[in-house]
């Protein structure tokens, strides 16, 4: 009994001195299973479990941390500029955790900042991206230049001052294309209900001046993308991605066909397959 009750106290030890690190430098991680080490990133306002599906598959032969960041979830926000901070955090958590040569697996904004990432220091085996964009400002906003994203905006001061009800709306208009599941559609809302609005508001336009369109050039590994064709189809999509990731010299791009942007949500069984085959080289 003496024995059961200490490997209890070991194992408890050392999840914590897995997470606490993370827990004050922008987001918080969960790890699952044991093997190859796989970092997987969410998309904007949404929580590790986003990943649940995917996770509960590749954890039974990788090591999977998966992650939350600051403003999200349960996740305390932190001091703006808040990508910068998620970009740094990440980075150290992956130099004092000999995690150099993991795979990272981001979904929208977590597979623009597993580019980044993979633009500024040599960390990486590969990349997958899944449904995510080299500026998605550039996509978004007409004449778009990163530095016209400011925080003191018409559009950002009516956000953080929106009542409940006009927030939840508005959420719940722009779940509604995010996936096709309306189950899916109200976690969504949900997370971004609970996001702390100032993370929600400002986090975004953050991510809005990130613009990697040419620093992807540097990035030499091999890039896997998956890009959702619903609702624009296979044909706009690939000329979005094509004009978005011109610089990037070798990628293989890969249709989620009739899925929308929560490809994880869509097509889970397909996605899990992709990313199996594209881990071990079975492709």
């Amino acid at each position: 009994m003496k024995n059961s009750k200490t490997l209890v106290l070991l194992l408890l030890f050392m999840v914590v001195s897995i997470t606490a690190p993370a827990q004050n430098q922008a987001f918080e991680v969960q790890v699952k299973g044991a093997g190859e080490p796989l970092l997987f990133f969410p998309g904007f306002a949404c929580t590790d479990e986003v990943w649940d599906e995917i996770v509960t598959e590749l954890s039974k032969k990788y090591e999977c941390h998966v992650y939350t960041f600051a403003g999200f979830g349960d996740v305390p926000p932190v001091a703006f500029p808040w990508y910068p901070k998620v970009e740094e955090a990440v980075l150290d958590y992956i130099k004092s955790n000999n995690l150099e040569n993991a795979i990272p697996i981001g979904h929208s904004l977590g597979g623009t900042l597993a580019l980044s990432l993979a633009t500024k220091e040599n960390v990486f085996e590969k990349l997958i991206i899944v449904d995510a964009l080299t500026a998605t400002g550039a996509l978004m906003i007409p004449n778009y230049k990163s530095e016209h994203m400011v925080y003191d905006s018409p559009y950002n001061n009516r956000v953080l001052t929106m009542g409940e009800g006009d927030f939840r709306a508005m959420a719940t208009q722009m779940a509604s294309g995010m996936t096709l599941h309306q189950e899916k559609q109200d976690q969504i809302v949900d997370w971004m209900l609970k996001a702390d609005r100032k993370t929600y508001v400002y986090g975004y336009t953050d991510y809005l001046k990130v613009d990697l369109r040419k620093a992807v050039s540097a990035i030499q590994i091999p890039v896997t993308i998956f890009a959702a064709t619903h609702p624009f189809g296979k044909e706009m999509v690939k000329k979005t991605y094509e004009e978005q990731y011109k610089n990037l010299a070798d990628y293989d791009l890969r249709f989620a066909e009739g899925s929308a942007h929560f490809i994880m949500y869509d097509k889970p069984k397909w996605l899990v397959e992709q990313l199996i085959a594209v881990l071990t080289n079975n492709e």
